[in-house]
């Protein structure tokens, strides 16, 4: 799929805060934040992303500015949002996952693109190589080849003798295809029967769910986009309603209810991107910035929902985790 052909031009405008644009000194390097997802979600890594841009010493408001605009989860809406962005000229656009890269890099090929989440750069043509970028795109890409499959051992674990595993997959997200044929190819080899089912926006979980639900899924194993984690709270309840246990690659799914994520550190990704942002305005180019990738990966259980779903965590799991909630 050509990043050309990945999101239709349709759009809603999404502001935070409301005052952004008023705020904006044309004295100070001004910072554009393109979201797929909704404001309040968001904030934790809105904060780490500061947090990284004080370890170098600029302090919002003071030493650069920062617009945001949020889709709120509905892709269609990122193409607007990234034009009227671009017609603010900031000195970085800060997007935080592929879908939002792609959206920012048909509106612009001049503005530097800095991605915390990058997932399939090369073949969308955002990139010409990880190692030299080329173009006006770089980031750090978390997806980590062979988690799925670690995820689906995991989920065996859980839940013994599995023989049905649910994949809920965000179609509209380039980081959820690779993850859906590694987790496919891994349950052939078991034997394991996985059932995918597709969404393509917020209103679309509940059904899926229940669609899983009557499948009589064992265990859900919910990928890692942008949107789906927008909507964990919401993915959390239903798993819980419908005692379903769930799978996940981020934390915050944990952390907001969810049983069990493995995956990397998310919210270190948005920090280390303001490394890329500082050395933008301080005169790189985003070509000559290689891609990054994370190096370690955790392991989170929340035992209060392991509880609630009648499910017995073995201690050779919890010995494994780097954080257990209880």
């Amino acid at each position: 799929m050509r990043r050309r052909e990945f999101i239709t031009l349709l759009g809603a405008m999404v502001a935070w805060p409301p005052a952004a644009h008023t705020q904006v000194s044309p004295k100070r390097p001004l910072v554009a934040w393109l979201s797929g997802g909704a404001q309040a979600p968001s904030s934790g890594f809105v904060d780490a992303f500061l947090q990284g841009m004080r370890d170098f010493s600029y302090v919002e408001g003071r030493d650069f500015d920062i617009v945001y605009r949020f889709a709120d989860g509905y892709a269609e809406r990122l193409p607007r949002l990234a034009e009227e962005l671009v017609r603010l000229k900031p000195d970085v656009i800060l997007a935080p996952a592929t879908a939002q890269a792609v959206a920012a890099e048909n509106a612009t090929a001049t503005i530097p693109i800095v991605t915390p989440a990058l997932a399939d750069a090369v073949h969308l043509g955002l990139v010409a190589s990880v190692a030299r970028p080329g173009g006006n795109v770089t980031g750090i890409a978390p997806y980590v080849e062979g988690l799925p499959a670690k995820q689906l051992e995991l989920a065996r674990e859980v839940v013994p003798g599995a023989r049905s595993i649910g994949i809920l997959n965000d179609i509209n997200d380039p980081k959820a295809s690779p993850q859906r044929q590694e987790l496919e190819n891994a349950g052939g080899a078991l034997g394991v029967n996985v059932a995918t089912v597709d969404i393509s926006s917020p209103d679309d979980v509940v059904s899926a769910f229940q669609a899983l639900a009557n499948q009589r899924i064992d265990v859900v194993i919910v990928l890692q986009t942008s949107m789906l984690l927008t909507e964990r709270q919401k993915i959390a309840g239903l798993a819980a309603t419908l005692r379903m246990p769930a799978i996940y690659g981020y934390r915050e799914h944990v952390v907001d209810g969810g049983l069990i994520s493995y995956g990397v550190d998310l919210r270190d990704c948005f920090r280390r991107s303001a490394t890329y942002v500082h050395k933008i305005l301080t005169g790189a180019a985003p070509g000559d910035l290689p891609v990054e990738f994370p190096t370690k990966v955790e392991l989170v259980i929340n035992l209060k929902t392991a509880k609630a779903l009648g499910l017995h965590i073995p201690a050779t799991l919890l010995v494994r985790a780097d954080k257990v909630i209880e």
